[in-house]
């Protein structure tokens, strides 16, 4: 990365870190995923091959950090209508089409499980956490994961194998 790149990533970084956050803390309702975001999008924005191609380098972190903050919401929001259409299935195949797959004994105890792997999660060493993350939430591949880390894609996979063993082990 260049020193006038670099300058300018820690100058955005100095004047709008916080302010970031806080913006995409509206939008996903989460100050750690909200961090999160915005630390990708500072990331993304480094990615850009020219600075200079952008007349407004906060407006566009702004529009990054908020792109990633939807796709997240739709990532969500798809997993929640899977897990909706998934609910018949994990029941009695006999049972009453209309019984109320969500009683609030079984929300709770998704929750409580989501819960514990949040907390299993926090857990884990920082890479190992970037890893997992990248993968699951953004989709990428290991190869990709490697590349935007720097590191090997065997550590990527050596990372992603020790978050599922701490993720199974704390559920199972």
């Amino acid at each position: 990365m260049n020193k006038a790149r670099k300058t300018l990533l820690e100058k955005l970084f100095a004047e709008h870190g916080q302010a970031l956050v806080r913006f995409v803390s509206r939008i996903v309702k989460s100050p750690d995923d909200a961090e999160d975001i915005a630390q990708h999008a500072y990331l993304r924005l480094q990615k850009l091959s020219d600075e200079k191609e952008l007349d407004n380098p906060r407006a566009y972190l702004y529009q990054i950090a908020n792109n990633l903050a939807l796709d997240q919401l739709r990532r969500g929001k798809l997993h929640v209508e899977y897990l909706n259409q998934q609910a018949p299935l994990d029941g009695d195949p006999y049972s009453d089409e209309h019984t109320d797959h969500q009683s609030p004994e079984r929300v709770l105890a998704a929750r409580q499980q989501l819960q514990s792997i949040y907390e299993t999660m926090d857990k884990l060493p920082l890479k190992c956490r970037q890893a997992f993350l990248l993968h699951r939430t953004r989709g990428l591949s290991y190869s990709e994961i490697a590349q935007e880390m720097n590191i090997s894609v065997s550590s990527v996979e050596k990372y992603i194998l020790q978050a599922l063993k701490a993720c199974r082990r704390k559920v199972g």
